[in-house]
């Protein structure tokens, strides 16, 4: 029997990287899965590649009305399972060179999204009263502070703290909640990061990426694909008395 057999799982920032590789995953294990994104073609997009067991909606996750009405509509159809917060921005300056407009948006999409999906997807599961998984994404960065990236280190050491304290509220009603802390994960998004390394270290552009890779005590950067097992675990039923918890899929970067 495949794994998310009968479950209906919401992933925010699905439309494409890690969250729609998640959607992928989830579906091939049984689940039902509706791909969330600000960009409603992206997500549309994904939805019609992966296929049957989806469907999408628009939703910028900083919008806290929009996020109550988007998840009271879909708890209506049918119950809610699992939430995936995979939705977040990047930005990096050294310290004296952080803007307001940069903290307010990383905080506002990593941290607030995260949150009040949390608290509009619990209020769903606990009034189904079938119990839930809630799945947030960390990283490495929430781990310890990087010297150009103080504001996203910020929020994922927020995510980290929000994961541990919602575990604890929430175990009560039969709603596990956990985070994944990936390392360095390839994709179209490393474009804007070895740029803006390249920008602050005076760099070529490249040569961050091939510093990071070649530090990675696996060998390589971790893919999309390198998280989905772990996606899965914290879903399913074999993660029932994990609570509150926060794990490594890094390659070896990072040991807590």
């Amino acid at each position: 029997m495949r794994r998310l057999e009968g479950k209906r799982a919401l992933i925010t920032g699905a439309g494409r990287g890690i969250g729609k590789a998640f959607a992928e995953a989830y579906v091939r294990e049984g689940a039902t899965v509706v791909l969330l994104d600000i960009d409603g073609d992206a997500a549309a997009r994904a939805a019609a590649e992966i296929g049957e067991g989806t469907e999408w909606r628009q939703l910028d996750v900083t919008d806290v009305d929009a996020v109550d009405a988007v998840v009271e509509s879909l708890a209506a159809e049918a119950p809610i399972d699992i939430l995936i917060n995979n939705a977040a921005l990047f930005d990096m300056a050294p310290v004296n060179e952080v803007t307001e407009a940069s903290y307010d948006l990383l905080f506002a999409v990593n941290v607030k999204g995260p949150l009040f999906m949390m608290r509009a997807v619990s209020r769903a599961m606990i009034a189904a009263g079938r119990g839930g998984r809630i799945i947030n994404m960390a990283s490495q960065a929430g781990r310890r502070g990087e010297a150009l990236v103080t504001v996203y280190c910020a929020t994922k050491a927020a995510v980290i703290s929000l994961t541990q304290s919602a575990g604890l509220a929430l175990i009560r009603h039969g709603i596990n909640v956990n985070a994944i802390a990936p390392g360095v994960v390839d994709g179209e998004h490393w474009d804007g990061v070895d740029a803006l390394f390249a920008k602050y270290e005076h760099l070529q552009p490249g040569e961050k990426k091939r510093q990071v890779a070649a530090e990675v005590p696996f060998g390589r950067m971790g893919t999309a694909e390198d998280l989905t097992g772990m996606a899965i675990f914290l879903a399913s039923d074999e993660s029932r008395y994990v609570v509150s918890q926060t794990y490594n899929v890094d390659g070896g970067n990072w040991m807590s």
